[in-house]
């Protein structure tokens, strides 16, 4: 999630969009002032190679803080924090409502069946036996198989543009104009080279996987007219 004062932006990072490789890039234009919350130690390796700012005023101001929040603040002794994969419900709270309301708030889709297949081998990395595809959807929370969350509230989007991952690099462009950023968005590479499928996703779903994505991702699946099945590989994972 990066909250910029400067071009009056709120980024909704979602999961397996490219939001890591968003954040990076994004990073370049932020000030002193903005919001910019922790990435992976490789990732921030990276935006610190490129001579971008990293995490900075990740603590959510106290004056936004409820009752619950002022006991964790006591015991154990814990800040709010601005978060990735922040739903939209709490970066409203966060942000403010004078900020949400004036700031403009974008985030990424993508094919419900394409991401849950990225996830699964971002979250299978490494691991030995490999856990199988099916025993993942089975498995997985639901939260992390939709990204609806982070830029919705109910059934409704209450982000000002959600951009498609499948034409990422275009609508980032259209976004950078709108924010009037003095130079084009340039996407690092980050968290990928994990996928195995070759673009082939449809391959390892059985019809109960595609059941219970569907169900899961049934409102992204609305608002957007995913159908499912075979596309060529996209931007970064």
């Amino acid at each position: 999630m990066i909250v910029s004062h400067r071009y009056k932006f709120i980024f909704l990072k979602t999961r397996k969009t490219g939001g890591t490789s968003i954040e990076i890039a994004l990073s370049k234009f932020c000030g002193p002032q903005d919001v910019i919350t922790p990435i992976s130690p490789t990732d921030e390796r990276l935006r610190t190679e490129l001579g971008y700012r990293g995490r900075q005023n990740n603590h959510v101001s106290i004056r936004r803080y409820t009752l619950p929040d002022y006991a964790r603040l006591v015991v154990p002794g814990t800040r709010r924090a601005f978060r990735r994969h922040t739903p939209a419900t709490r970066a409203r709270r966060d942000v403010g409502e004078a900020c949400w309301k004036k700031y403009f708030k974008f985030s990424v889709e993508r094919d419900p069946w394409d991401k849950a297949v990225s996830l699964y081998y971002w979250r299978a990395r490494g691991s030995k036996p490999r856990i199988s595809f099916a025993q993942f959807i089975d498995t997985v929370d639901e939260s992390h198989l939709s990204n609806f969350e982070i830029y919705g509230v109910g059934d409704s989007i209450v982000a000002d543009h959600v951009i498609r991952y499948e034409n990422l690099h275009a609508e980032l462009a259209h976004v950078a104009a709108r924010l009037n950023l003095p130079e084009p968005l340039e996407l690092p590479r980050a968290k990928s080279g994990y996928r195995e499928d070759s673009g082939r996703y449809w391959d390892l779903f059985s019809p109960d996987a595609v059941a219970r994505v569907a169900h899961v991702c049934r409102r992204e699946i609305k608002a957007f007219g995913y159908a499912g099945g075979p596309s060529p590989a996209g931007p970064p994972a």
